[in-house]
């Protein structure tokens, strides 16, 4: 199954009742901070949601839970990778999806066999503080270039306006949050970025 090239990640079921109906068919949910009993609630309503608007849904971190649910996807960061059961992951038939910001990190990507590879922060990003600079578009090409037919997504300060430029670096898949969340209409902009990524 191929993915989309547009690529939100939301913090909320309720963002995904905006962008589903809107044909949004790759997304991604990132929660912290919430009680596993309430996670299980909130996750199961997000993959019943895509399920019924025939979307991939991608489970950021909360793997065991993804499992649980029968989730196709999940996404891991470099720490996430220190604690989770890949075994398991596989076993149950997910596939899996890295983050990286740097050589080192990609190479214990690549040695995990993922289904997609992402780099960030492309541009300076305002959704949380990293210790990493902006890659910029050259990265962007460089990583390309090292995974092959791999899926590159990339993620940070990406916004309607980046989107050509990050896929004429390489880039396969562009994901965007504070772009959607922060816009003053973020229905509008979603549908600006189905138009620009379809």
């Amino acid at each position: 199954m191929s993915l989309d090239r547009f690529y939100p990640i939301f913090d909320s079921p309720k963002w995904l009742e905006r962008a589903l109906p809107l044909g949004v068919t790759l997304v991604q949910l990132r929660i912290k901070d919430t009680p596993e009993t309430e996670l299980r609630a909130v996750m199961a309503r997000a993959q019943a949601l895509c399920r019924r608007h025939g979307a991939v849904l991608v489970v950021n971190d909360h793997w065991r839970v993804a499992i649980e649910l029968g989730c196709d996807w999940v996404h891991l960061g470099q720490e996430d990778l220190d604690e989770a059961d890949l075994p398991a992951i596989r076993r149950a038939g997910l596939k899996l999806g890295i983050s990286t910001h740097d050589y080192v990190e990609l190479d214990r990507a690549l040695s995990l066999s993922p289904d997609y590879v992402a780099l960030g922060p492309v541009y300076p990003t305002i959704l949380k503080k990293m210790k990493w600079q902006r890659q910029g578009l050259e990265r962007v090409t460089e990583w390309k270039r090292l995974i092959g037919d791999l899926p590159l997504v990339v993620i940070g300060g990406m916004s309607v306006e980046r989107a050509a430029g990050a896929f004429q670096a390489g880039a396969n898949i562009v994901s965007a949050v504070t772009d959607i969340t922060l816009h003053a209409d973020p229905e509008a902009r979603l549908r600006q970025w189905i138009e620009t990524t379809r």
